[in-house]
């Protein structure tokens, strides 16, 4: 309690902190002795450093003074053009009616929680689920309800049966969120079956779904990407799919730079409520990442970066052998950041990360990303950011911490 909580709006009282932030906190405070394995930050020495000192020299010249200035609440027009060359490279169609730029893809998660959820909705996500989505919809005072995955994505049957409980009970069910391509923090990469079978049930029982796309192009040596990661948006024929996705994971997270793409009538009152956000863009940043495309820079990103976070990959789980043996289990992840582990009978992850902490080394709990109270028995580790020599070390640590934790899951 405050002094100042009597002047709080009810959502004021209500909002919800994201974990991954409180998780920033701990290590900026803990400086450079502790080992994280909870940022899912792309690693900077796979920046295009000396690209961006070219693009910004130019632009800061001096020559173009538009370059400083104020840029449209929808976006530098000529990179929304290069974004539908994306789009267009991954199977996706659209005019300019349906893109926007965001600043990052948690602000077309806010936009879509402002402009398409009302106060007592429910919204469907997986089981687990990106902590970004669940505090920007709970934010929206709706009612998160989660659907199991399996091993090739969210179960489609549990899915209808779980929309059709909570319509019978009065709920307004519009939104399904999915992170398909090498899930946060799952892991996990959507069967191509089942997207096809999403965007039938999607038109089916009248849903729309929030397709969140950072990781697509991030694949690894045994994914086809054109097939294996193509959008549901690229097969969306009747308007369900809002497509997020951003030039974070391939360029560099500091331009906060992302983009949706939805019918017109959504992206038109996405414009609209972005209006009072920020009302313009940041047009630097937005150059900078236009100049990058233009000039083959994003293009020449991928190959590297899959090659840079498969080795931290293989690293990561041949460390986690080495030090546990088959007490921690998970799925491979086939490409992005993140490995789901699941912990050995009587360890709980709460517990294990104050052990952790002690010991050196900081990861995410799992119950951060489940909206129905599991995922004690998980933990998300990244290998994005940590170098090798960090892999090793914190799965070290992390190793001695589970040795002293004794205490059984709640």
């Amino acid at each position: 309690m405050t002094a100042y909580d009597a002047f709080l709006s009810p959502l004021g009282r209500n909002l919800h902190e994201s974990v991954l932030r409180r998780m920033g906190q701990v290590i900026a405070s803990r400086g450079g002795d502790l080992i994280s394995f909870a940022a899912g930050y792309p690693d900077p020495t796979g920046f295009p450093w000396d690209d961006f000192r070219a693009i910004a020299g130019e632009l800061l010249s001096g020559t173009d003074g538009s370059v400083l200035q104020y840029g449209p609440t929808r976006g530098y027009r000529p990179l929304l053009e290069s974004i539908l060359g994306v789009l267009d490279a991954r199977g996706i169609e659209a005019d300019l009616s349906q893109v926007m730029t965001t600043s990052g893809s948690q602000q077309g998660l806010d936009l879509t929680a402002r402009v398409l959820i009302a106060p007592g909705d429910v919204v469907l996500v997986e089981v687990p689920t990106y902590t970004g989505a669940i505090a920007a919809f709970r934010n929206a005072q709706c009612r998160l309800v989660g659907v199991r995955q399996e091993a090739d994505g969210i179960d489609v049957e549990e899915l209808d049966v779980v929309c059709l409980r909570e319509r019978a009970a009065g709920a307004r069910v519009n939104l399904l969120y999915l992170v398909p391509n090498f899930q946060n923090p799952a892991g996990i990469l959507l069967g191509r079956a089942k997207r096809a079978r999403l965007l039938e049930w999607a038109e089916r029982r009248n849903v729309l779904i929030v397709e969140d796309d950072p990781y697509g192009d991030l694949y690894f040596e045994d994914v086809a990407r054109a097939e294996d990661t193509r959008p549901l948006k690229a097969d969306d024929r009747d308007g369900r799919v809002i497509y997020l996705s951003t030039f974070s994971k391939t360029l560099a997270p500091g331009f906060r730079v992302a983009w949706v793409a939805a019918p017109a009538p959504i992206v038109e009152r996405f414009d609209t409520a972005k209006q009072s956000m920020d009302l313009m863009c940041g047009i630097l940043d937005q150059r900078v990442v236009q100049e990058s495309i233009v000039r083959g820079v994003l293009a020449r990103q991928a190959a590297p970066l899959r090659a840079l976070y498969r080795m931290r990959r293989d690293i990561m789980e041949q460390t986690l052998r080495e030090q546990f043996g088959g007490r921690l289990t998970w799925i491979q992840p086939r490409g992005g950041f993140f490995l789901w582990a699941k912990l050995p009978d009587g360890y709980e992850c709460e517990t294990l990360l104050a052990k952790a902490l002690e010991q050196g080394v900081i990861f995410v709990i799992g119950s951060a990303f489940c909206v129905d109270g599991s995922g004690h028995d998980r933990v998300r580790l990244s290998f994005s950011w940590p170098t090798p020599e960090n892999i090793r070390e914190g799965a070290r640590r992390l190793a001695a911490a589970m040795q002293r934790d004794t205490v059984s899951k709640p």
